[in-house]
């Protein structure tokens, strides 16, 4: 008698948005083993998104798979999509499963993989939902850019204002007391410039028994939302901009500019030539000539899955960049290699002290 695993897949949203859910798969899964004559070894649920295989409960099943005393000879599932939404690691885990001789099958788009035709099939099946996927994010992404032109701020509400909704679903937001005074006098404090920003947000903490943290503040002193403006962000052809926010404002556009100009004399020490210089992770931002078309490189963070990669780079345009740590280590391993003469070591040090001061 053949021995199947059953594979069970959905998450949150599939559930709540498409009715998916374990035990209609379960059924299901069970009516075809019993129709067919294969005893079920094991169930598996599993609570996560198929975009990758990093998920637990399949992690436990790959290794499991590996023991000799695993019984299964198939690893069932509704449907391709419940495997995988990823065509690429969809095929490195079909791989795997047959060097570990167990053959994977959604019983409701069988495939016979040993006929070279339905590779294709399981491509179109694969592909479908991650197209699907594709084209609803980018459905959002132009819905929200649209909404912003428009005036309308998405997502959450920043400190002293609260989302509300139109009777025509339209969100907005919306004054709320006391925060937008908190937020409006923190504004007037800072642009004073007798206090520094932390200090001026440890008083308004203190003033109305708020924790608004230093980091939240600094980006609330930076959010052009409270002159009521709305910030377009670059998009192919179309540069960024700011446009007029169908909000109310809760400071005006001047002190918010000069606010601006107060952080950015305190966060910058500049060089000669307006060079930047203080920044630990890119001591070499402004130094540096891109080696494809001569321009000063600048320098900035990308997020990834996991962690954020820093780079020294050029215009878009250009594209060139290089890893900050990496030549950071290459720049103090050609300093290290200096020598100063004896006799003038100590006057040079006091030399570029002076210029540094």
């Amino acid at each position: 008698m053949i021995i199947a695993d059953l594979y069970i897949r959905v998450s949150t949203d599939e559930q709540a948005e498409k009715g998916y859910s374990q035990r209609d798969q379960n059924e299901r899964l069970r009516k075809y083993c019993e129709n067919n004559n294969i005893l079920v070894n094991k169930v598996i649920y599993e609570d996560h998104s198929a975009k990758s295989f990093e998920r637990p409960e399949w992690k436990k099943y790959l290794i499991e798979i590996k023991k000799r005393s695993h019984k299964s000879s198939l690893v069932l599932f509704t449907k391709w999509d419940r495997f995988s939404r990823n065509t690429g690691d969809a095929y490195q885990m079909i791989s795997l499963l047959h060097k570990n001789h167990i053959i994977p099958q959604a019983i409701e788009q069988p495939l016979d993989m040993s006929v070279p035709e339905n590779k294709l099939m399981l491509a179109i099946y694969l592909s479908t939902p991650e197209v699907e996927n594709d084209r609803r994010a980018l459905n959002t992404f132009h819905g929200m850019r649209r909404a912003k032109k428009e005036g309308r701020l998405m997502g959450i509400a920043p400190y002293g204002y609260i989302n509300r909704s139109h009777e025509d679903g339209k969100k907005y937001i919306a004054r709320k007391e006391p925060e937008a005074s908190n937020i409006t006098w923190a504004f007037n404090e800072v642009a004073k410039g007798h206090l520094p920003a932390d200090h001026v947000r440890l008083q308004m903490n203190k003033r109305e028994g708020v924790s608004m943290s230093r980091s939240a503040f600094a980006k609330a002193m930076r959010n052009p939302v409270y002159c009521g403006k709305i910030y377009i962000e670059n998009y192919k052809q179309e540069e960024a901009y700011y446009t007029d926010g169908k909000h109310e404002a809760l400071i005006t556009e001047r002190l918010f500019y000069q606010v601006q100009q107060i952080m950015d004399k305190r966060r910058k020490v500049e060089g000669p030539g307006g060079r930047v210089f203080g920044n630990d992770r890119f001591p070499l931002r402004g130094l540096l000539t891109c080696p494809r078309c001569g321009k000063n490189l600048t320098a900035s963070g990308a997020k990834g899955k996991s962690r954020t990669y820093y780079y020294y780079h050029c215009h878009y345009k250009c594209g060139f960049r290089f890893d900050s740590d990496t030549l950071n280590e290459l720049f103090e391993t050609e300093i290290s290699k200096l020598e100063y003469n004896p006799i003038i070591k100590d006057l040079m040090k006091e030399i570029l002290l002076d210029n540094y001061k």
